[in-house]
């Protein structure tokens, strides 16, 4: 991963960014310790893409072992409450 000083950016503007960024995701370092990643919108729409998966998954997985009720807000309180 790429770094770059936060006095870089201060100093050249984002044109410091673009060019680092072209060899993949840039770490910005303020005060010697990395603050902040930038990545390309096509990495940050594909991490997106991959937690939405992963969810979705995760959610099947619940729905498969039992683990989802369903039914309106009233009746899932109620419930809960019966449980109390």
């Amino acid at each position: 991963m790429n770094t770059i000083p936060a006095q870089e950016i201060k100093r050249r503007g984002i044109s410091a960014v673009d060019e680092a960024l072209v060899q993949g995701p840039v770490h910005i370092v303020r005060n010697n310790l990395p603050q902040y990643v930038i990545i390309s919108e096509k990495d940050y729409e594909s991490i997106l893409c991959d937690l939405a998966e992963a969810r979705l998954a995760a959610s099947e997985k619940d729905l498969q072992a039992g683990r989802v009720r369903r039914g309106n807000v009233a009746k899932l309180l109620s419930e809960l409450a019966k449980d109390a």
